[in-house]
């Protein structure tokens, strides 16, 4: 559903989390000029016609507590449906690899449906590679999964940047990335095969790709799971002009903007957009920015594109996989997909 990871590219820096009674867990923390590049995403996207932000900046500390509430909403149903799969057919999902298996995980959140894969396979990883652009995520998932592996590395980036780093902690086992939550959603159909296609050119033979994706499924169950009664899912979307005006000084009255989410049936894809309520005036300071908004326009802050199960395997065929297996939940309308290489 929300995007974890994206494309910004920044400098790294080498690491370690504070751990007194382990050495093994090495966390890699990109450089500062992380905030430089936000500044300038950000200039870039709210110029644009309509309006945009990047929905990768939703995941500060409070975003990504903001996220595992939504996860737990009753209409929200994408982490319960693919956990319930992972459980299920842990076993089978892990069955063609023998031996010794790393795991390395894009936009791995909490952690929790990797350690749920690990636990109801009753298997342990050699080296698990996590990757997120939040730290407060990378904290939660590598507490989560340290039990379950005897080396965990954790590398605060993009998608890209997680990708381009993966080969060089391998250490000769087969490889199964996981790509989970629906993160593929955020992606338009050639961009989500582009990065298909970068995750196959990381892959080695005998590695596989776990992809979970959110399938097609009656308007009124995703208006829901978007524009939830609680208004988690709201808050959770203005919390960006908060980050906003927090880390770059920008003087957004988050009052001042209504969260909207819509069914895209052409384009079959939920949206999210913040509207002004008013006529209105916004200053970042960072960046020297100045907008002038009208009542009722809206800046657009997430896609999440929903698929049938043969597109999956379409794409992952396109993208240069060998074959695909699905285990699919018909009730919740999701699937996860391994690809083989």
């Amino acid at each position: 559903m929300f995007l974890a990871g994206g494309s910004e590219s920044s400098r790294h820096a080498a690491g370690r989390l504070s751990d007194p009674g382990r050495t093994d867990h090495e966390v890699l923390i990109l450089d500062p000029e992380a905030q430089a590049q936000f500044a300038a995403e950000i200039t870039e996207s709210l110029q644009r016609t309509p309006r945009e932000l990047p929905s990768k900046y939703f995941y500060d500390a409070l975003g990504t507590a903001l996220f595992e509430a939504i996860c737990q909403l009753p209409w929200y149903r994408i982490t319960r449906s693919e956990s319930a799969l992972l459980a299920r057919h842990a076993s089978d999902i892990l069955e063609p690899f023998h031996g010794p298996l790393d795991l390395a995980e894009l936009g791995c959140g909490s952690g929790t449906k990797l350690f749920t894969l690990l636990q109801h396979a009753s298997a342990r990883a050699s080296r698990i590679q996590l990757i997120d652009l939040s730290r407060a995520a990378l904290e939660m998932a590598r507490t989560q999964v340290a039990p379950l592996a005897a080396d965990v590395i954790a590398l605060a980036g993009s998608y890209e940047e997680g990708l381009s780093r993966v080969p060089l902690h391998r250490n000769g086992h087969p490889l199964l990335m996981l790509f989970l939550g629906s993160n593929i959603g955020n992606f338009d159909r050639a961009a989500a095969l582009a990065l298909l296609i970068r995750i196959r050119d990381t892959l080695e033979p005998g590695d596989a790709l776990l992809l979970g994706a959110d399938l097609t499924k009656p308007s009124h169950e995703l208006l829901l799971a978007y524009d939830d009664p609680l208004q988690v899912t709201a808050a959770f979307n203005r919390n960006v002009l908060r980050r906003i005006n927090d880390e770059l000084g920008g003087s957004f009255d988050l009052d001042g903007f209504a969260h909207r989410a819509c069914w895209n049936s052409r384009e079959q894809r939920m949206e999210m957009h913040l509207v002004s309520t008013r006529r209105q005036e916004v200053r970042v300071a960072a960046t020297d920015l100045v907008l002038e908004l009208e009542a009722g326009e809206s800046i657009w802050t997430e896609s999440s594109y929903k698929y049938e199960p043969g597109e999956i395997l379409a794409a992952g065929t396109a993208a240069g996989f060998a074959h695909g297996d699905q285990w699919i939940d018909d009730r919740a309308r999701f699937a996860l997909t391994r690809f083989a290489v």
